[in-house]
């Protein structure tokens, strides 16, 4: 399915998608939205199971008791899993112009409303989350531990004033695999999913809160297709 957001491309992939072709289209798409030649874009996605370093990993958090692959992503941030029953969204957009409520050339705030987007789009799925300061992601306590624990992360890198990279809600991955790595350098808590929560929840649930609250923080109305989907 893919669907325009004025200039915005919102594409959601129907199969996993290897990573190294994610980092290629996303460099592509960058360098073509700097200059112009292409419209911007929300990529949803899926990857096989791996791992991706960012610019601050360290070796000693990787454990990696499956010898899945690793990837330098170039984004901020340390280790990270990525794998099936978990929704990529690659945020591919323009920030020298407006967005809905969001400044231009704005990093700190961009950011801020990726985290706000998350919380909105976990609260309709009856899911209560929120940020803490100093630690990277947005947080929920696990219904069946009780415990703070993780359930979407955050890595932006921006090249020439255009994002890449984006976010990651577990939805219904392993969470197992997660056991590979020390995710995002934080040892003291654990990670959960939407399936944690209600058994019931299903990517097209978590696709569908994204895309509903997308329009009143980034002020992108969504228009009928205009392009085959992706």
């Amino acid at each position: 399915m893919t669907q325009f957001y004025k200039e915005i491309i919102w594409q959601v992939d129907k199969k996993l998608c290897p990573y190294p072709e994610a980092l290629t289209f996303m460099r592509q798409q960058v360098e073509a939205i700097h200059r112009q030649q292409a419209p911007q874009r929300i990529w949803l996605t899926e990857h096989p199971p791996l791992y991706t370093a960012g610019t601050s990993a360290k070796a000693e958090d990787l454990i990696n008791p499956h010898n899945y692959p690793t990837f330098e992503a170039g984004r901020g941030g340390q280790w990270t899993y990525h794998g099936p029953g978990q929704r990529l969204a690659y945020i591919m957009l323009d920030l020298t112009r407006q967005h809905g409520p969001l400044p231009p050339r704005d990093i700190r705030a961009f950011v801020q409303t990726l985290e706000r987007w998350l919380i909105m789009s976990l609260q309709d799925m009856n899911i209560d989350a929120f940020t803490r300061e100093g630690r990277i992601g947005v947080w929920c306590f696990d219904s069946q531990t009780g415990q703070e624990a993780k359930i979407a992360a955050l890595g932006i890198r921006v090249t020439r004033w255009v994002s890449w990279h984006g976010i990651s809600l577990n939805v219904s991955p392993s969470l197992s695999d997660f056991e590979g790595i020390i995710p995002c350098g934080i040892r003291d808590y654990g990670v959960t999913s939407l399936q944690r929560f209600n058994p019931s929840l299903r990517m097209q649930d978590a696709d569908a809160a994204l895309l509903k609250n997308w329009a009143s923080l980034f002020g992108s109305p969504a228009l009928p297709a205009a392009i085959p989907a992706g």
